[in-house]
């Protein structure tokens, strides 16, 4: 029997028994495992994850913006519930009452918003239509004032589905003297209308005030004969017929073609301000003399330039180099001004203590020309004797500080807002007269419109 004197155990590893091609398996970083690779693999392994990375970047923007959309007021989608059918190209519209009046390539049209149909037109003159307005007058009774291609401006009345011109505002017999028509303003109510009319070298606006009563009056004559008229002529059919009825009733149109309604009244001619000038005088004698204290020094004449001196100074050098002038282009010709202008209702700096007025009549216009710092206010029952002999003055002025580029009326004509070139707007209290807020928009803006919401 052979007997261990010492137990049976493990005998510990050696260093002869490693793998060799393992030795340093557990020093090694798993990423740089791909730089074992040969290096044409490793530079497209570089790109392929390059063009991973990006992508991920890219879902991941994606889905933030998606996000993002999610919690914004998606606006609502509004699809058509009726078509009007046109026969010529449309250029503008206008909305009064349940008509729809359309001005077409060749006259105008009006759409009932009832049943959406053709009610008539009116293409008598053959001329294009490019701008509308309307209002209504109640009794089925509306007035329209349109500009023409060619910047004139119609006025008509329609009523019993039928257009009655009454008159073209600037037309005149020689063309050549002809002023057209650039901007239409109907005020509220159809009460009055404004043309601003614009010639070679000058601009100007005329306000008419349109006799709506004694067209509704002439308009209602007119309505009760027209119905004489067919019930004549269907007891006449009805006799001639034998004893069968037979309705035959004339056209509208024709009925209404011998109506002659009453002109617009010319209330006021405004033109563009003149510049503002220091004083009144004649020369600085007569401004010397008027020194409260009576002191003075001198006559004026020699140490003081008077504007006559510089105005005689350029003359005498324009036609002495006239023909130089000319070669360089210096002459200009005056650029004829646009005005913006609004009719106001009623208000406390429109209207005086003893002023009987309607609070939905307006009494007054604002008008601001451009280029100028001024909103000028005038005043609507100006009598015949003070538009002679001189240029209509405003009867209020509020000065900006810079020109006004623009300006918006409330709907209930007591806010005003006027933005400035400067990128500035004020709201105005038209009824107490001071301004309520201003606001500085972002520098180097330039504000081309405003309204009220």
């Amino acid at each position: 029997v052979n007997t261990r004197k010492y137990p049976v155990g493990i005998p510990p590893p050696s260093e002869k028994d490693w793998p060799k091609e393992e030795e340093d398996f557990f020093l090694l970083d798993p990423d740089r495992k791909r730089d074992v690779l040969p290096q044409p693999f490793r530079m497209i392994n570089k790109l392929v994850m390059q063009v991973f990375e990006s992508a991920m970047e890219i879902i991941e923007r994606r889905e933030m913006l998606r996000e993002a959309q999610k919690l914004k007021v998606q606006p609502k989608k509004c699809f058509p519930t009726a078509e009007f059918q046109v026969t010529e190209r449309a250029n503008c519209l206008a909305v009064s009452g349940k008509y729809i009046f359309v001005g077409l390539s060749v006259g105008l049209a009006a759409f009932n918003t009832c049943d959406t149909k053709d009610v008539c037109a009116w293409d008598a003159a053959k001329t294009e239509i490019c701008a509308i307005h309307a209002s209504d007058l109640g009794d089925e009774c509306h007035v329209l004032l349109a500009v023409d291609e060619m910047g004139l401006a119609w006025l008509f009345c329609f009523q019993k589905n039928s257009f009655l011109l009454i008159k073209v505002l600037n037309e005149v017999e020689d063309i050549s003297q002809r002023s057209p028509c650039v901007e239409v303003v109907l005020s509220q109510g159809g009460d009055y209308a404004g043309i601003l009319l614009q010639g070679n070298t000058k601009a100007w606006l005329e306000i008419y005030q349109l006799p709506k009563d004694s067209w509704l009056t002439e308009m209602e004559k007119n309505t009760e004969a027209a119905e004489e008229l067919a019930c004549s002529e269907r007891r006449s059919s009805c006799s001639s017929a034998g004893g069968t009825f037979l309705l035959q009733e004339l056209p509208v149109s024709a009925i209404q073609a011998d109506v002659e309604l009453d002109p617009p009244v010319l209330l006021l001619t405004v033109r563009p301000p003149k510049p503002i000038t220091g004083t009144s005088f004649k020369g600085p004698l007569d401004a010397l003399k008027e020194v409260d204290d009576g002191s003075m020094l001198g006559l004026g004449y020699n140490h003081l330039i008077k504007d006559s001196q510089w105005e005689l100074q350029e003359a005498i050098f324009c036609s002495t180099y006239q023909e130089y002038l000319e070669a360089e282009g210096v002459f200009k010709e005056e650029i004829p001004r646009y005005a913006t202008f609004h009719f106001l209702l009623p208000s406390r700096i429109l209207m005086g203590p003893e002023m009987e007025v309607q609070p939905d009549i307006p009494v007054g216009i604002g008008v601001h020309w451009d280029g100028n710092h001024n909103f000028c206010l005038y005043l609507l029952n100006h009598s015949l004797k003070d538009k002679e002999g001189s240029d209509l003055k405003p009867d209020v002025v509020w000065p900006c500080a810079a020109p006004i580029a623009c300006s918006a009326v409330s709907s209930c004509s007591r806010y005003l807002a006027l933005a400035g070139e400067d990128a500035t707007i004020t709201i105005w209290d038209k009824h107490l007269g001071y301004p309520m807020s201003v606001t500085a928009i972002l520098e180097e803006r330039f504000i081309r419109s405003i309204h009220f919401l």
